[in-house]
């Protein structure tokens, strides 16, 4: 006779998020001492670091409710309460960053990583010339861009920061319609990836503003973001029409600096055939004669 084995239980992976929380929140706020915040310690601190309720004082959120969040009693804590405390504990932006996950709320404060790009990633798009690359993160935007990419599709410097962005390029810049000779193709492609991107990101206000402005900008984005398309990032080969050197066939790669935010990526375009590599060659030393 077979004898069926017990079911494990299994605790739900929220139960655990606030378990991880709050013990997260414990270790943060014992190692800030009154002096780094302002207070001061008195003759009869036994607590290692803060009290419960000098957090709840600093970060203006009341002593019961910072109590239930450490007990792991709080079944959602908002964005603002997250964001005081971790004003209140001086956390740096990892352990910002971890906060948030932990809590499984999105940050409010997303814009700054949109426009750092470390030195080392810099250097890796330069280094990839005589082929065309940029540093990019997970809206397109392109953080950095060597020059062949410059040479080839137009200085992304001399635009406003907020136009330095392949989704915006290819939905509103004359020039990418123009020279892209499968642009539409692109552009349906690229909305069907942003989105997939997005839902990962629906509730940050910085990725709600860049969609709002494509909307604004362009009836074809607004035609085929209602459509509710998705696709995976995969590469494949982009036709471009250069003015000097003629067409060129790239196959767009891909690699990912960092599997979380900052999702950062250099996205390299590879001759697909010798004629190209022979033309970037050309374009490359156009550049310096």
């Amino acid at each position: 006779m077979t004898v069926a084995a017990p079911e494990q239980h299994r605790e739900p992976s929220q139960h655990i998020r606030r378990r991880e929380l709050a013990a997260f929140l414990r270790s943060r706020r014992e190692r800030i001492t009154p002096e780094q915040v302002g207070l001061p310690r008195g003759p009869r601190r036994r607590t290692p670091g803060l009290r419960r309720e000098e957090v709840a004082q600093l970060s203006a959120v009341g002593v019961t409710w910072y109590t239930w969040i450490e007990q792991a009693r709080a079944t959602h804590v908002s964005a603002q309460v997250l964001d005081a405390v971790a004003r209140a504990l001086l956390m740096d932006p990892t352990e910002r960053a971890h906060l948030f996950a932990l809590a499984g709320t999105a940050d409010p404060r997303t814009e700054a990583e949109c426009t750092v790009a470390a030195k080392s990633a810099i250097k890796v798009v330069e280094r990839l010339a005589p082929y065309p690359a940029s540093l990019q993160n997970a809206r397109y935007d392109v953080l950095a861009a060597n020059r062949p990419f410059a040479q080839l599709f137009g200085d992304l410097a001399e635009l406003p920061r907020a136009e330095r962005n392949c989704l915006w390029l290819l939905a509103t810049s004359e020039r990418w319609k123009r020279d892209f000779l499968d642009r539409d193709e692109m552009l349906r492609d690229l909305i069907a990836k942003y989105r997939v991107a997005m839902a990962e990101h629906v509730a940050e206000p910085v990725w709600k503003e860049h969609r709002d402005r494509l909307l604004a900008a362009s009836e074809e984005f607004r035609a085929l973001w209602e459509r509710h398309e998705v696709a995976p990032l995969s590469p494949h080969v982009k036709r471009y029409r250069h003015p000097v050197v003629g067409l060129v066939r790239l196959e767009h790669r891909t690699m990912w600096l960092a599997p979380q935010s900052p999702a950062h990526r250099v996205v390299a375009y590879i001759p697909a055939d010798e004629e190209t590599e022979e033309r970037l060659e050309r374009l490359a030393e156009l550049a310096e004669e």
